[in-house]
């Protein structure tokens, strides 16, 4: 591979830096498709150095590669990057006390919509998202609706980690049924005898930023209810979510005890250890599985499978992903170098990679990476596939703003569901609470 210096980066505004990073790329690379479009000549600022601040790993690869893919940022540009990972639980905190403090990480690759709760201290990403939608194929409609605010890209969606039933395929088998029923009525019942023959479900009802709001918000959306309707009105307290509600707790009746405490890796953890047979998750129990170096756990990937969640009443699929959203502070002083960065990051020759060694962990915001091998590869990976294309938004039905943001980093849905399930508040009860702490931020 041809090696440039910093010098010859700055002088070439990076355009033919990324073409050089190609001479040395896999063949396979060629399958996703991309268009010719010049890199914006954002000339690196004298001296530059970034600090990155992301999300801890769920798969060993989704680190792995993201530091092999910094380094190589490092190695073609001269500018240091150091990445720090933080617990899911306190990224969120963390990017309130830089945007607050207006200092800190260069780079931030937070939680969802969060960009939306410091859209007027972030740079303007509007430049870095036209070229990668025009070079990629364009963007998934969920991604520009995570990206954009009044016209504008405040963020840069990398990715999304997606929520679908991970299950043993053999216990269900044992329990009457070839596959998970599509259905609510046959789920609940696959559940109720997935527990009568001693191999119960488990969904998380702790304040897991992952998998208890993927499943709560999939509950709440498939009977018909939201938070708010298209005006942004709160409507939390309907006849449909108190239907959401007893279904949420009749399902829970059939869950291993103590999911009511679980955070994001709890579930991992007891299905692996054959404590549950059903759960709602990403793909990396099944990763974990296939990468264990205990001989029992790496056979249980063969037992393994993956399906979408059951559509409900409104007819629809509903399920939530998990965005993962870079932003780039207005206090850093290497806002160019923190731009490129984001874009050699998704650059085929880096992401392409990163999603293959994850695969398919973290799902691709740009519609060319749907030729990408992950997807072609392993059958039980593929109902990942279009986690960016079929999920709906934290605010939906209304809009992405402050106050979505304050209402998923507050638990309101979560909280709603576990305060029913575990039996401190009726459905109708829970409903009307869960609307009023909603309203406090949509204040309506």
């Amino acid at each position: 591979m041809t090696r440039f210096t910093r010098r010859d980066t700055l002088q070439l505004g990076l355009g033919a830096l990324a073409g050089s990073t190609m001479l040395g790329s896999r063949a396979l690379l060629a399958e996703v498709p991309v268009k010719s479009v010049p890199v914006p000549n954002w000339p690196i600022e004298k001296g530059a150095s970034l600090r990155v601040l992301r999300p801890s790993k769920f798969v060993a690869a989704d680190e792995e590669w993201f530091l092999k893919n910094t380094e190589k940022f490092t190695a073609e540009t001269g500018v240091p990057v150091k990445v720090e990972f933080e617990s899911w639980e306190d990224l969120r905190p963390k990017t309130a006390v830089a945007a607050n403090v207006g200092s800190g990480p260069d780079v931030i690759v937070g939680w969802s919509d969060d960009p939306f709760q410091y859209a007027d201290k972030l740079h303007d990403m509007t430049d870095l998202a036209t070229y990668l939608g025009e070079k990629y194929g364009g963007w998934w409609p969920l991604a520009e609706k995570y990206g954009i605010k009044n016209g504008r890209w405040i963020s840069i969606p990398f990715g999304a980690a997606g929520g679908r039933i991970v299950y043993r395929k053999s216990w269900i088998e044992q329990a009457g049924y070839s596959d998970v029923p599509q259905d609510l009525d046959g789920f609940l019942d696959l559940c109720r005898k997935l527990k009568q023959i001693g191999h119960p479900a488990g969904f998380a009802l702790g304040n897991a930023v992952g998998d208890a709001n993927a499943w709560c918000y999939w509950l709440l959306w498939a009977h018909g209810g939201a938070v708010v309707d298209e005006n942004d009105r709160v409507i939390l307290d309907s006849k449909e979510t108190v239907e959401a509600l007893k279904y949420g707790k009749a399902l829970y009746e059939t869950f291993i005890p103590g999911t009511e405490s679980w955070l994001d890796p709890a579930n991992n953890k007891a299905f692996l250890a054959g404590q549950i047979s059903l759960t709602q998750n990403g793909i990396s129990i099944y990763f974990a599985a296939l990468n264990s170096n205990d001989p029992n756990v790496r056979a249980l990937a063969d037992d393994i499978y993956h399906a979408r969640m059951p559509i409900g009443p409104v007819g629809f699929p509903t399920e939530r992903c998990l965005v993962v959203n870079c932003m780039v502070f207005k206090y850093t002083p290497y806002p160019n170098a923190a731009k490129h960065y984001i874009r050699f990051m998704m650059e085929r020759e880096q992401y392409d990679t990163f999603l293959t060694k994850c695969i398919g962990y973290w799902n691709h915001p740009l519609k060319a990476y749907d030729e990408s091998d992950v997807w072609k590869t392993d059958p039980k990976v593929t109902p990942y596939q279009h986690v960016m294309a079929d999920s709906l938004w934290d605010g939906y039905k209304g809009s992405l703003g402050p106050a979505s943001q304050a209402v998923l980093a507050d638990f309101v849905v979560v909280q709603m569901v576990a305060a029913v399930c575990t039996g401190q508040l009726s459905p109708e009860e829970a409903a009307r609470e869960a609307a009023k702490r909603a309203k406090r931020y949509y204040r309506s």
